[in-house]
């Protein structure tokens, strides 16, 4: 069946990018065919480690695809199978709303002003990498549509691991991030941080730059 990994690049310092350049990364990474759209945009309390395609709210927004105003939040785990373990070891607890979405992707420009940057978690949500670019379809080791990918910018800076399994212990080496981007894979041709990910984040977290992943 293969084994879900969710991996992140963010800056070494955990700082939020300001509101404009955090908007012309998200476009510079559609329009560098690294995703594909629809997006949508989403704000409230948002977890970095919540597992994307597997109960978190970002991926409710890419599934489900609820309209602007939607309420999301993490289904509650019945009390004899929680877990108070910090995330990605234990539960997540998220809460959004949906802000907008569509399919241009410099639609999401306006849609940023008008949200609750750096007051509230904020995030962009989009449907999956684009293997119809060479540089994503040459990583991973066939095309699948289940690979989605968030940008993040966190009101607050939350810790990743940096290389884990949601179901080791909590311990190891980790990284404050507070805007990031996220996104989930399951079979790759190589190793470490995907190169054009990298290339379009370097430009606006700087040369120094901090990968790691979480399998489970």
């Amino acid at each position: 069946m293969g084994i879900w990994t969710d991996a992140f690049v963010a800056p070494e310092q955990p700082t939020l990018l300001p509101r404009d350049r955090f908007g012309r990364l998200v476009v510079d990474l559609a329009r560098e065919r690294v995703v594909r759209t629809p997006w949508a945009l989403i704000a409230g309390r948002l977890c970095v480690n919540a597992s994307l395609n597997w109960g978190s709210v970002s991926g409710q927004a890419r599934w489900d695809r609820p309209s602007p105003g939607t309420e999301l939040r993490t289904e509650e785990v019945p009390g004899g199978f929680r877990d108070d373990d910090p995330p990605p070891w234990g539960d997540s607890h998220e809460r959004a709303r949906v802000l907008a979405r569509g399919e241009a992707i410099l639609d999401v420009l306006p849609a940023l002003e008008r949200a609750p940057y750096g007051d509230e978690d904020v995030a962009v949500v989009f449907d999956h990498l684009d293997f119809g670019n060479r540089a994503i379809r040459d990583f991973f080791q066939f095309e699948d549509q289940r690979t989605m990918l968030v940008c993040f910018a966190q009101a607050r800076p939350q810790i990743r691991p940096i290389a884990t399994r949601d179901d080791a212990e909590t311990s190891g080496p980790v990284h404050p991030v507070r805007t990031c981007i996220v996104h989930t894979f399951k079979l790759a041709m190589e190793d470490g941080a995907v190169p054009v990910i990298v290339s379009v984040a370097g430009r606006y977290f700087g040369s120094a730059l901090v990968s790691g992943e979480t399998r489970g």
